[in-house]
């Protein structure tokens, strides 16, 4: 730290390169911040406590193939299943295709597999009694000012019912979730399987996946081998995983998240790396008389290297932690814009630990062939200006 003065001087020599340098580094780390914490809130769903005892149930060949509603009853009977229910995805709409919340049918039993899903026995005592009742969370009903005893509009994109797309439900009741970091989960409606089955025009006995709750989580895995060899062969084979896996599986429908903040990131940075790599060069050119002059009052040649080592990645490392503070700041409104599919309070613990070391590996990077050039200077041919 001794040298930490002579580093920051250098860096700062040219204050306008430096400073437009420095917001270029805090450009690309704020768009790797929100982009890679998006990224985890996708691909860490349904890692809650809550349904680790939890598989699912969906067809092999894809999530909009359906099943027989008859495989319910088999699988409820299957060796380590200690109950079990079903869904299928309606994908409607209220009032604007903009305003897509994720709404499907239920089995009658959904929410006992759900424990994390509070209702107040009243509402879910109405909720059963009612055919067309519909269930919500909190957050989507205060979003749209929906209270107890509402008509909810609901139009098909799907399924028609009696030629019209029109799906009226009551709300009957509201659920939240208490663990903060699963209150995405409260952007969902559900309503009953029998009335989607009933009132549909096209599918019949006909359910999305099911839900699982195993008598052991120890033995998941022999679990969901005795539910697939249920259907083996046959023209509605399954494949049961892990809720978090099948969630995962779910999200990549609308495109994998990793690949595409993959790709991105590796362009950004890629130019960053071109960006401050000609800087540091500059830098280092415009100073060769300087770094010279170090040399003959008898710096080594190793610290010369350290000193323009250290410069650039103390160059990244400032604007890449101005980039993830500013990222981890404005995530709260990117969760609340996300209409709670996004649950993130800041930038996760994995984010930073990752930035940080991309800090480190891009400051080497830019740093190394100039400070190798530092390094191998010739104080009499450096000093003549040849």
């Amino acid at each position: 730290m001794k040298y930490f003065h002579l580093i920051w001087a250098a860096l700062f020599r040219s204050k306008t390169r430096t400073l437009l340098t420095l917001f270029s580094v805090i450009a690309a780390f704020l768009l790797f911040g929100m982009l890679d914490s998006v990224r985890v809130a996708f691909t860490s769903g349904g890692n809650s406590v809550a349904g680790a005892d939890r598989l699912i149930v969906s067809s092999k060949l894809s999530l909009t193939q359906m099943l027989p509603v008859s495989l319910a009853r088999q699988v409820e009977t299957s060796p380590g299943v200690k109950q079990s229910t079903f869904a299928a995805w309606f994908g409607g709409i209220y009032q604007d295709p903009n305003q897509f919340f994720p709404n499907f049918s239920v089995g009658k039993n959904f929410f006992d597999l759900y424990p994390e899903y509070v209702i107040p026995e009243d509402q879910l005592a109405a909720w059963q009694a009612d055919r067309t009742g519909a269930v919500v969370g909190a957050s989507l009903a205060k979003r749209h000012g929906w209270k107890i005893g509402d008509t909810i509009p609901m139009q098909a994109t799907i399924f028609p019912r009696q030629g019209s797309n029109d799906w009226p439900m009551t709300l009957r009741a509201i659920f939240h979730v208490e663990d903060q970091t699963q209150q995405g989960q409260e952007n969902q409606l559900m309503f009953h399987w029998e009335y989607f089955d009933e009132a549909n025009d096209y599918v019949k006995s006909r359910i999305g996946w099911l839900t699982v709750q195993v008598d052991d989580i120890n033995h998941s895995v022999d679990t969901a081998k005795a539910i697939d060899a249920l259907s083996a062969n046959s023209d509605h084979e399954t494949k049961t995983q892990s809720e978090s896996a099948f969630q995962q599986s779910f999200a990549k429908q609308f495109g994998d998240i990793g690949l595409i903040v993959t790709l991105i990131m590796s362009a950004v940075f890629f130019t960053l790396l071109l960006l401050t790599g000609n800087t540091m060069a500059q830098a280092v050119r415009e100073r060769i008389p300087e770094l010279a002059v170090l040399k003959t009052i008898g710096f080594s040649n190793h610290s010369v290297l350290f000193l323009v080592l250290a410069e650039a990645i103390l160059l990244i490392g400032i604007g890449g932690l101005i980039g993830l503070g500013l990222a981890a700041a404005l995530m709260p409104g990117v969760s609340a814009a996300s209409g709670g599919v996004i649950q993130l309070p800041g930038v996760p613990s994995q984010t930073w630990i990752f930035g940080l070391a991309l800090m480190a590996l891009i400051g080497v990077l830019v740093g190394l062939l100039p400070a190798l050039r530092a390094m191998r200077l010739n104080i009499v041919d450096a000093l003549a200006g040849r």
